[in-house]
């Protein structure tokens, strides 16, 4: 170990599902000396606790039953690949085409490796709204614009527009009402807004809102300081907006934050976020999303939440809402589809952050979903290529590159055969 005085954490972690304890080794140097501070111990004092291991016991037992089977005689088939199409920054052969006869059994593989995988995925895109409400400089309207329409020319189904807050709060999206104005017209994909209120509510009708989306957290602090009131008190504000919005026939969606962990909090209890899923559910919210707000889920830890939630709210309604701080996204959603959730949120270019959660970094990258939801033969209709035109015309705007790795990795490859 280096001798090195700067804040070193070395863990070679191992995690065991046996009795659902988090076992820890080789912990070699904390940044506090050699002993946890009351911060650092926290998560690991929790998942280690018993109120985590009964709680596991649910789904422990189903991927005993999930896995048991033959896996060991599956031959893969070589990729096949698209034509080109057209396009100045990625070359489409190198977009994978789960529909290529070359590719065909990728479905009978995922079906025997993973049981319960649904055949198509809804995604929602979150980028114009969750993506771009964290950035510090202005956004023009005529650029979100022009996002939401390459979004939805993707193929996109549903892209979440803007939210109806306060500028004071989110200054980023003061547009809110031009946006809506200018896009409502669209009639290829649905485009929610945020309404954190009725008056919120009342405001993105006017502007020709036909689909809203209210947020509640299953953390006390962090609904104190995102929305400023109580869990309690919130469920009061958004029975008003889901009773205003079922008198026109207004569909509304509605979000769970910090279904893992808070950033004052630590660790949620699984059994609380499914509390406040089953009231939003309660009070007529048509679908409810599952926000890993600060990124520190892994699939020892989404499996639990997602197993409370699913014996209060019917699984056809839940979606996934993911941010990559910590790398975990794909690997929460794999798990996640494998519970039978069919619908995902995710951000164009992996765009994100929440200001009231300090270190989240972004969401994961549509892109990203796109391309592992194609290499596991499961249906999207979202053409990658156009979705990758769509996040780079957005990085450009922003002035950096994709959070996406795909879209990264794809313009390399591009840029490497422009050079034989």
């Amino acid at each position: 170990m280096s001798s090195s005085k700067h804040l070193i954490v070395y863990f070679a972690v191992f995690i065991g599902l046996r009795r659902g304890v988090l076992y820890l080794y080789d912990m070699d140097l904390l940044p506090s000396g050699g002993r946890a501070k009351e911060s650092e111990c926290r998560w690991l004092r929790y998942y280690s606790s018993s109120d985590y291991r009964r709680e596991a016991k649910t789904w422990r037992r189903q991927m005993r039953d999930t896995l048991q089977g033959d896996i060991t005689s599956i031959t893969t088939s070589s990729l096949g690949w698209n034509h080109a199409v057209n396009g100045n920054a990625y070359d489409s052969r190198y977009l994978p085409n789960h529909q290529n006869s070359s590719y065909c059994n990728i479905r009978d593989i995922t079906n025997k490796f993973f049981n319960g995988m649904p055949k198509n995925v809804k995604i929602v895109e979150v980028g114009p709204r969750d993506g771009l409400q964290n950035e510090k400089n202005t956004v023009s309207t005529s650029v979100k614009v022009e996002l939401i329409k390459k979004l939805v020319s993707s193929g996109l189904s549903v892209v979440e527009a803007t939210s109806f807050v306060s500028p004071k709060w989110v200054p980023q999206l003061a547009d809110a009402k031009d946006v809506m104005e200018a896009v409502r017209s669209l009639e290829a994909a649905r485009l929610p807004v945020l309404t954190p209120n009725l008056k919120g509510f009342e405001a993105a009708i006017a502007a020709g809102a036909k689909d809203v989306a209210i947020f509640a957290s299953a953390s006390e602090s962090f609904s104190k300081s995102n929305i400023n009131c109580s869990i309690e008190e919130s469920f009061i504000r958004y029975r008003a907006v889901t009773q205003a919005a079922r008198k026109l026939s207004i569909p509304v969606r509605g979000y769970v934050s910090c279904v893992v962990g808070c950033p004052v909090e630590g660790p949620i209890p699984p059994s609380k976020v499914a509390y406040v899923a089953k009231e939003l559910h309660d009070m007529g919210c048509f679908e409810i999303s599952l926000g890993d707000t600060i990124g520190v889920g892994t699939p020892g830890t989404v499996l639990p939440m997602l197993e409370a939630v699913m014996a209060v709210v019917p699984v056809e309604k839940l979606a996934v809402h993911f941010h990559d701080t910590y790398g975990q996204s794909l690997p929460n959603i794999l798990i996640s589809l494998q519970l039978g959730i069919s619908i995902v949120d995710s951000s164009v270019a992996g765009l994100g952050g929440c200001p009231y959660a300090k270190g989240a970094s972004g969401n994961v990258a549509t892109e990203d979903v796109v391309y592992m939801l194609n290499g596991l033969g499961v249906k999207t209709n979202v053409d990658l290529g156009k979705l990758l035109l769509a996040g780079d015309y957005i990085s450009k705007h922003l002035g950096r590159p994709s959070g996406s790795k795909t879209a990264t990795a794809l313009s390399r490859v591009t840029a490497d055969t422009s050079k034989m």
